[in-house]
């Protein structure tokens, strides 16, 4: 596979999503190597706004015209925002994964978990093991 786009200023999950730390809020969506791994995607499932979630948790799935795959929290916080624009255009993740294409935001119940996550360079070796 082509060397994925791995934007520096995000931290990075194992299970291929990305957070944007702003403050206390962390925006979330899935890397470039996931989208391109998935093809075409057709519908993106999202948490609701309000809800609590748990880190690691799964919390909606992606379909694409090759799998359906799960979404999963790298981190835990209440949902203070999502990507409505998925709803009428999910192949805007494969065009935009780290900017149209986010799914959505948590206020952030702990930050320390954000140890948990990799770095830019921690990803790419990971993408590169893969």
């Amino acid at each position: 596979m082509a060397q994925s786009n791995v934007p520096e200023g995000l931290l990075y999950s194992k299970e291929h999503e990305w957070v944007r730390v702003e403050g206390d809020v962390a925006t979330i969506g899935i890397t470039d190597y996931a989208q391109a791994s998935l093809g075409d995607i057709v519908y993106v499932e999202l948490p609701r706004v309000g809800a609590a979630l748990t880190q690691s948790a799964s919390i909606g799935v992606v379909e694409s015209v090759k799998a359906v795959s799960d979404v999963y929290t790298p981190v835990g916080g209440e949902v203070v925002g999502i990507n409505d624009g998925l709803e009428g255009d999910p192949a805007s993740v494969n065009r935009d994964p780290y900017g149209d294409g986010w799914f959505f935001s948590v206020r952030l119940a702990d930050t320390s978990q954000l140890n948990d996550l990799l770095s830019p360079q921690q990803y790419e070796q990971l993408v590169a093991e893969a």
